[in-house]
């Protein structure tokens, strides 16, 4: 599993077959192994490349600094020129999300294609905020495990496997307290970029748990909406984490869109 310098950090990622690179971003509090299922099952289609974000997994831990979604979006760009890939099809699953939209805004000529899981494109509402900042302290204070249990009932749908709950675990638990203050806090500063997705000049998926309560499917479907070329799948017996709780239906939506971006 090989790391690369991008700009004198390393990042970690995991990778997986041949030809044009799919690049797949992780949310919080999570890490490139969210991905295993869609390295193994897509990997004859693209050459599936699973980054561990800034200061995640097996990357290069942070110290202090902000997280912010634009900063991610920069070292994604930087990882893109050191695989020699011009284009990517990116994928994003909620802060994946989130990050994958600066992308967009930022690189859209970079864009292959465009698939959005279980995000959102607007901003914390300033209940959504303080919630950040109570995390924050609920994390300080409780630990890790006490937080991963409560994202197992916030993320996963009401009738998760014991192999999607491990893995969850797995990632919640080891992800370092500064990776998980600064994701919480870049999160809590990110801006509207619901009119980005008008701009998007690739074709799109938008994919959504029936059951996420996080980023419910009425929020998917406002986002396919404004897409200019998008579709929608709506992943029955899933919540938030799709790619681990249904990884076939993932995978069948994610070929049918590399199907439309072409070679």
């Amino acid at each position: 599993m090989p790391h690369v310098d991008v700009e004198g950090r390393l990042f970690h990622y995991r990778e997986r077959g041949t030809g044009p690179v799919a690049l797949f971003v992780h949310g919080f509090p999570l890490d490139a192994t969210l991905w295993l299922d869609q390295l193994a099952g897509l990997a004859e289609r693209r050459r599936c490349v699973a980054v561990d974000l800034r200061g995640s997994g097996l990357s290069a831990p942070v110290a202090g600094e902000p997280l912010t979604m634009e900063r991610h979006a920069a070292d994604l760009a930087g990882l893109l020129d050191r695989l020699e890939a011009a284009q990517a099809d990116l994928i994003g699953l909620s802060m994946g999300g989130y990050i994958a939209l600066a992308f967009a805004e930022r690189f859209g000529h970079r864009l292959r294609s465009l698939a959005l899981a279980d995000t959102r494109s607007g901003a914390d509402s300033d209940e959504g905020k303080a919630g950040r900042d109570a995390a924050i302290e609920r994390v300080l204070a409780g630990g890790r495990a006490a937080f991963a249990e409560t994202m197992l009932g916030a993320l996963l749908g009401p009738h998760p496997t014991p192999e999607a709950r491990a893995r969850l675990r797995t990632m919640a638990e080891t992800t370092p307290y500064e990776t998980i203050i600064g994701a919480l806090a870049g999160m809590r500063d990110r801006p509207d970029r619901t009119a980005v997705l008008a701009t998007v000049p690739v074709p799109a998926a938008v994919i959504v748990g029936a059951d996420d309560t996080v980023t419910p499917p009425a929020v998917a479907e406002e986002m396919a909406a404004a897409l200019p070329d998008a579709t929608l799948h709506v992943i029955a017996g899933s919540g938030h984490l799709t790619p681990i709780e249904q990884p076939d239906a993932v995978n069948e939506a994610l070929g049918a869109l590399f199907d439309r971006a072409g070679a």
